[in-house]
């Protein structure tokens, strides 16, 4: 393999490894208040009965 194809494969790698570590870093966790935590708790619960339902 020439020095350019491995020049070029290296670039690749190293863009590809970049943008996984960005997104790590930017990523966010939800702080959620007990309030919301309960509501999205109600709002799945409501979702399973009516998938039941339909079965």
């Amino acid at each position: 393999m020439s020095i350019t194809g491995i020049i070029i494969i290296l670039l690749c790698l190293g863009m590809i490894v970049g943008g996984i570590l960005l997104l790590k870093k930017s990523a966010k966790k939800f702080n959620l208040t007990e309030q919301q935590l309960k509501d999205i708790k109600a709002r799945n619960q409501a979702l399973e009965k009516e998938e039941q339902q339909e079965k």
